[in-house]
């Protein structure tokens, strides 16, 4: 075990915080938290300790927008023409999984889950008439993989006044919920089992040693037996070498709009934009196509390229006769790579790797979760 030479802790704080740990996870987002759970679930005398780097969880799960999806039609078809078709089936049933962990474990009313539907808005007729020739067979696919009922339909443009769309899907599957008492219920959660998180604790390397794991922080020395890394977006930081990029996503949040007719979780552009109601308030982020090269960073901030184009969404499709006003403006971090499957891997003999959520860390961050904490 490394010894903290700087003179700056006192015999209370190495005997009580720098001590030797049987698993140290890295990161305290969904699936850190979710690890921790499960860890203690499989063994409740395993000692587990949790830093993260920010005074609350950095990166994007506090910082989504609250989907509880796991791929609109469009998305699907286009990471069936990207991605084989097992993986692509892999990838839905993790979040799938994923997302009934999660409600299992904290429940609806903890994270005020809704079950309101999820949309894909298209803008041009050929692209809607060619997803919708196709919804058939996605939901024979989802039928026989995953026994869900008609997944996919299609919806009149007009219920939500939208202008300037060609035509809707639903995911009849899909919901909403508020991230904030989600992360709130995880974090409870991962007390009540006795695991300490350590905050403003940043990581900044580690050292695998014949019997366990040295890390070193800003605080000082940690020991663990086991390490998980579940830093998603800022995992390259730790692990060179890996098939995750951060990606920065921008989004903005409504002053509250009287008789707002969206209701639900919506997807534009395969993805790339994404909008919901919440509060009696319009929710809208995305973007990144537009600036990929700014937008592949770790460094949180407001991109005016896209935060413009967000409001020219607002006005000209999704609120076009309604006035409003944007009330908060923020960005968070993902981590993606050449696929959307996450990594989940022993990394070196003590090592676990937990990242690339995808943009879907919401959906499949439990089961990730779980998964590391098996290979434990």
């Amino acid at each position: 075990m490394s010894i903290n030479k700087d003179f700056n802790h006192s015999y209370w704080e190495i005997k009580h915080l720098f001590k030797s740990y049987d698993v140290i996870i890295i990161g305290a987002g969904i699936v850190g938290l979710s690890t921790a759970i499960s860890i203690k679930k499989i063994n409740k005398k395993i000692n587990v300790l949790i830093l993260e780097r920010g005074l609350k969880p950095e990166g994007a799960s506090s910082k989504n927008a609250g989907f509880a999806c796991f791929g609109s039609a469009g998305e699907l078809l286009d990471d069936l023409q990207k991605m084989d078709e097992k993986t692509v089936w892999e990838t839905v049933e993790m979040r799938l999984n994923g997302l009934k962990l999660l409600r299992k474990r904290i429940g609806d009313k903890n994270m005020f889950y809704q079950p309101k539907g999820g949309y894909e808005v298209f803008y041009d007729l050929k692209k809607f008439e060619k997803c919708y020739q196709e919804v058939e067979y996605l939901n024979k696919k989802l039928k026989q993989n995953f026994n869900l009922n008609r997944c996919y339909s299609n919806v009149k443009t007009n219920n939500f006044g939208f202008q300037n769309v060609a035509g809707i899907l639903k995911n009849q599957y899909e919901g909403q919920l508020d991230s904030g008492l989600m992360m709130q219920s995880l974090e409870e959660l991962v007390r009540s089992y006795g695991v300490k998180t350590i905050y403003n604790c940043d990581v900044t390397a580690y050292n695998q040693l014949n019997n366990g794991v040295d890390l070193e922080t800003n605080l000082g020395f940690f020991h663990s037996k086991k390490v998980v890394i579940a830093t998603n977006g800022f995992a390259k930081q730790l692990v060179k070498n890996l098939d995750v990029e951060p990606a920065r996503a921008q989004v903005l949040v409504t002053k509250k709009i009287n008789n707002l007719k969206v209701k639900g979780t919506f997807h534009l552009d395969k993805g790339y934009y994404y909008f919901r109601d919440i509060d009696n308030r319009l929710l809208l982020g995305g973007g990144r196509n537009l600036d990929f090269k700014t937008e592949t960073t770790n460094e949180f901030g407001l991109n005016n390229k896209i935060q413009t184009k967000l409001d020219e969404l607002l006005k000209h499709v999704i609120l076009p006769k309604v006035k409003f006003e944007v009330d908060y403006r923020w960005s968070g971090i993902m981590g993606v790579g050449k696929e959307k499957k996450p990594i989940i891997k022993v990394h070196s003999k003590d090592v676990i790797i937990a990242v690339r959520m995808g943009g879907m860390g919401i959906a499949i961050g439990s089961w990730v979760g779980k998964k590391a904490a098996e290979l434990i």
